[in-house]
């Protein structure tokens, strides 16, 4: 089994070395166009598959109350499910709202993001006057490579440039996942899906 597993790992290292290096070439080449082609994007996009998973994606069995393409996120177990049919879900970890900011109940995806613009709610620029007032889109922004809009709240089911606060309760109410795992959730969920937030 170790004669053929090295060699796979050998292959994907070096597709991985291969890769970076034309990046880095690339960023060499042409600075300003590439640093934008980094940051967002089909390269940026592909890029989120080598970085780091604290908590993997998983298909599990689960015998839930809800239609097949709903979200369910449940806040304790800090995890979100896209329910499946035939009684699965798509398991992910998520970050959620610290103490006084959590929240439950049912929304609606009335919009979708890709590589997202971020402006600070007023009330969390009062909490942090240092915030920016406009953030472009990119691997910096706080909400990632996806957005999902719930409602007309200020909520939001998004990705994170800080892939360590996944499994932990950090927002002010919005959901963060990974970048890979955001862009996977973004594939399969359409705008009017319902999002139900369980304590």
């Amino acid at each position: 089994m170790t004669r053929q597993t090295a060699p796979r790992r050998f292959a994907r290292s070096s597709f991985t070395r291969s890769i970076l290096a034309a990046t880095a070439l690339l960023a060499l080449a042409v600075p300003a166009q590439a640093i934008g082609l980094l940051d967002r994007g089909p390269i940026a996009d592909f890029l989120t598959v080598f970085r780091q998973q604290g908590v993997p994606r998983q298909t599990i069995g689960w015998n839930s109350p809800y239609k097949p393409g709903t979200v369910v996120i449940s806040t304790s177990q800090r995890r979100l499910y896209y329910i499946l049919p035939n009684q699965e879900a798509v398991q992910y970890g998520v970050g959620v709202g610290r103490e006084g900011f959590s929240w439950s109940g049912t929304k609606t995806v009335t919009m979708k993001k890709e590589w997202p613009a971020w402006r600070p709610p007023e009330q969390m620029i009062k909490r942090r006057p240092d915030l920016p007032r406009y953030m472009a889109g990119g691997n910096d922004n706080p909400l990632g490579a996806r957005a999902l809009y719930l409602g007309s709240s200020l909520y939001r089911i998004h990705g994170s440039n800080e892939p360590e606060t996944i499994g932990a309760a950090v927002s002010s109410g919005c959901i963060r996942m990974t970048n890979r795992d955001v862009i996977d959730l973004y594939d399969r969920v359409k705008v009017g899906t319902k999002v139900v937030v369980l304590p």
